[in-house]
């Protein structure tokens, strides 16, 4: 036996799938950071042109925006992350104090948890039961279903850090890049627009490798929430050029 599902005459059984693993917790880390870079550093390309200046001076404003974006996204990143942890942790440890002085309310809570979930009668005492009689047990299954910590889902601000801070500045290539050349403002944007749309497309894309949605959808998504801030960010630049110019 191969433990493969029995198969009948009239069900097609799908193919066992695997779960995503241990980059699941970092997928927001994997998403934003490169999405933003695309985005954030388009708009502010597409702002600056507006604003009527050289390809030199959008050239420089990309790369300084490019640095600085990274750098905000790392740190920020981290802090949050850590934060989130450090309450975590704070939450863990109260939970072992209620443990130790308050143990039946303690069990009381979990019985009603699991209650909600369909359990009953001889099951639902015996399951309580078990848990309640190992320490650890009881404390991870409370942070679980209590506080939504599971232990191997937990993000390390170092990893999230290092995600968002070098995937900014991989989707500040597309936009960027176009102005490195010899060429106008107008022509670079075309490139950097194109460029952009395209990495856009295949980000919401690849989403789907972890979300199992529709690979059309999800790319035309992405593809319009970018351009439509790009728009905007031009319209504004070439407002405030006018007015400055004036």
């Amino acid at each position: 036996m191969d433990g493969s599902p029995s198969r009948s005459d009239d069900v097609q059984i799908p193919p066992y799938r695997e779960h995503l693993g241990m980059s699941r917790q970092y997928l927001r880390d994997i998403i934003l950071g490169v999405n933003d870079g695309l985005v954030s550093m388009f708009l502010l390309v597409a702002g600056v042109v507006g604003g009527t200046m050289t390809t030199e001076q959008v050239l420089l404003a990309g790369i300084a925006g490019a640095l600085a974006g990274a750098i905000s996204m790392a740190a920020g990143e981290y802090l949050a992350t850590k934060s989130q942890d450090q309450a975590f942790q704070a939450e863990l440890e109260l939970e072992a104090e209620h443990l130790r002085w308050y143990r039946d309310r303690e069990v009381e809570e979990l019985r009603e948890m699991f209650a909600t979930m369909g359990l009953s009668g001889e099951e639902l005492d015996t399951v309580v039961e078990i848990i309640d009689g190992n320490d650890e047990a009881m404390i991870q299954m409370m942070a679980g279903l209590e506080f939504g910590i599971v232990e191997h889902e937990r993000r390390n601000p170092y990893v999230a850090a290092v995600y968002s801070g070098l995937l900014f500045i991989a989707g500040s290539l597309p936009p960027v890049l176009p102005f490195v050349f010899d060429v106008s403002p107008g022509s670079g944007l075309t490139w950097a627009a194109a460029a952009t749309g395209i990495a856009l497309f295949v980000v919401g894309a690849m989403k789907t490798l972890m979300t199992r949605r529709s690979v059309l959808l999800s790319g035309l998504e992405n593809l319009a929430i970018g351009f439509g801030g790009a728009v905007l960010s031009y319209l504004v630049g070439r407002a405030f050029g006018a007015t400055i110019l004036a």
